[in-house]
């Protein structure tokens, strides 16, 4: 696997976004030679084409990446796929029709596009084929062995089987339920044959509990053999973008890579978060008479919606938001989860929180320094004195500054129950042992596609992203 951005991607995923750039490149660049012919050579060196064909190129590979060509979770077949390339080459149609219409100058000229929408309609399903059918050959995937019981094999069994993607077929697991009880000599008694019986490339270590089991010779000969051992902990880091708080030890945080508080970042970290919502909060101001209009007359209330959130070191700040649910709406229940179709959201309240405009008023918290763009989303003290009890490891969101957007909130969809906090928590503490700058640039990436979507939009626990709390 590659690691881009403190991100773990398969190498097969980079095979991928650069076989299409190439296949989306040239099929423009063809489309330029066939049209002009001799001529080509001036438009494409003295009219910037090549530039012209890049900037094309980068567009088509956005648009796929908004249409989830580049995400296989969330693609079922490849009919699927092929519907989904025919809606981008019709995007990348209307797109670059408009573009002519206004400008002009920037155009290959008509036939020329014409001519590379044709070639790249009918070669991209064929690279997108050929690519199915090159990924899926036993050569190019790797054999993997688990040897492990218990939540963390299962999740790591599960999240291998899958993700086809990754390039690994688990070929056999020791420890899987209904099988016999794994000892030490048991271990040790077949690990030295999997080589030979199974062809295994890659044996990932997932025990419970290691004291007194687990075979260090016989992992050993394995190793040296050429065979790979790697703890499931750490695989499960890199396949799924979080830590696994099942069955986790507290040596493994210690011990591993990560968790930057370097000075220099940090302050860096401070600027890239204050620059961000100084352009936004100048984007946004022809904005706020409107919706605090539309909040004035809809539901009798205050426009901005104060909450007592827990920040850094577990210090309490006040959070501000656009309010989108009724004056009195926790007045009878106090501090309560909100669930789908919640009548105590106002219509106007649903627009803003679809539409993200509800968060507007935490720029200045970000100002303020009490939370950063990215991280962590902070809850209410209410719901972590709860959650801390519930959940272990809970306590180190608040190791940094919490964040309007957050690696959580771009990996996994809204939740309102303790098994969803959970799940969140095993992304922050990935982006908290992880952060940089790159990570946080990809972040935003992809919450820009999240907004303009509308994804993860419904309701949700007061606590998260798009919350509200009590009354006033």
């Amino acid at each position: 696997m590659i690691r881009l951005f403190n991100v773990y991607y398969p190498l097969r995923f980079l095979v991928l976004l650069a076989g299409e750039a190439l296949v989306v490149g040239a099929s423009f660049l063809l489309g330029t030679l066939i049209n002009l012919g001799p001529d080509s050579y001036l438009v494409l060196d003295y009219e910037n084409g090549f530039f012209k064909i890049l900037v094309i190129t980068a567009t088509v590979l956005l648009l796929s990446h908004y249409f989830d060509l580049y995400d296989p979770q969330r693609l079922g077949s490849n009919s699927e796929i092929f519907f989904r390339l025919f809606a981008v080459m019709g995007a990348v149609s209307f797109l670059l029709a408009a573009i002519a219409y206004l400008f002009p100058g920037f155009m290959l000229g008509k036939r020329s596009l014409l001519l590379g929408l044709l070639i790249l309609t009918i070669v991209l399903p064929i690279w997108r084929s050929a690519y199915s059918w090159l990924v899926r050959q036993r050569v190019l995937r790797e054999r993997v062995y688990v040897l492990g019981t218990g939540k963390r094999a299962e999740q790591l069994v599960q999240n291998l089987r899958e993700r086809a993607d990754l390039g690994m077929d688990v070929v056999g697991w020791a420890g899987a339920p209904g099988t016999a009880d794994l000892t030490r000599e048991a271990i040790g008694t077949f690990l030295p044959e999997l080589p030979q019986n199974h062809l295994v490339d890659r044996v990932i270590v997932a025990m419970s509990d290691r004291r007194g089991t687990i075979p260090v010779e016989a992992l050993l000969e394995l190793r040296v053999s050429g065979v790979r051992v790697e703890d499931a902990t750490g695989l499960l880091e890199k396949t799924s973008g979080k830590i696994g708080i099942d069955g986790l030890y507290p040596s493994w945080l210690i011990f591993c890579e990560g968790f930057n508080s370097r000075p220099v970042f940090l302050v860096l970290h401070r600027f890239v978060s204050m620059m961000a919502s100084l352009v936004l909060s100048v984007l946004s101001l022809p904005l706020l008479p409107l919706i605090a209009l539309s909040i004035k007359v809809s539901s009798p209330g205050p426009v901005l919606y104060r909450q007592k959130r827990v920040g850094k070191n577990g210090a309490i700040f006040t959070c501000f938001k656009f309010r989108t649910m009724r004056r009195d709406a926790e007045a009878d229940t106090g501090p309560t989860w909100a669930g789908d179709e919640d009548p105590r959201i106002t219509p106007i309240g649903r627009v803003l929180r679809l539409t993200r405009l509800d968060e507007i008023p935490q720029l200045w918290n970000v100002l303020c320094g009490d939370m950063a763009f990215v991280g962590p989303r902070p809850e209410r003290p209410e719901f972590v004195e709860w959650l801390v009890r519930e959940i272990p490891y809970y306590r180190l969101r608040h190791i940094i500054v919490p964040g309007i957007t957050g690696w959580a909130q771009v990996r996994y969809p809204y939740g309102n129950s303790v098994a969803d906090a959970k799940e969140k928590l095993q992304y922050d503490l990935f982006y908290i042992k992880n952060r940089s700058i790159g990570l946080d640039l990809l972040i935003l990436f992809h919450t820009v596609k999240i907004c303009l979507l509308g994804r993860g939009a419904r309701p949700m626990r007061t606590a998260a992203v798009l919350s509200v709390g009590s009354a006033e």
